[in-house]
């Protein structure tokens, strides 16, 4: 069953990095935590609910599947260093 989660794996990985980043920088910018937190949780099941349906159907799609999603990872993840580095 997982083997069909494996072309997806690095994109599950980095994008559960990015999405601890993009957390951060809520706490940061003073967003309410627990609103955060339940936002996240939400997106959280949403994608999964996503992923473990639409697997399937799109599995032909994976390296390019890959290629944007690893790609809009590494665009927020420059977005919101520039930001805490500028101060923003």
């Amino acid at each position: 069953m997982l083997e069909q989660y494996l072309p997806f794996l690095g994109l599950i990985i980095f994008g559960n990095i990015e999405n601890l980043v993009l957390s951060s920088q809520g706490v940061v910018a003073g967003v309410n935590p627990v609103k955060l937190g339940v936002a996240s949780i939400v997106c959280v099941c949403i994608w999964l609910f996503i992923g473990t349906f639409a697997t399937g159907m799109f599995i032909q799609y994976a390296p390019l599947i890959d290629f944007i999603g690893g790609l809009a990872i590494f665009i927020l993840g420059a977005q919101s260093m520039i930001e805490s580095i500028r101060g923003d």
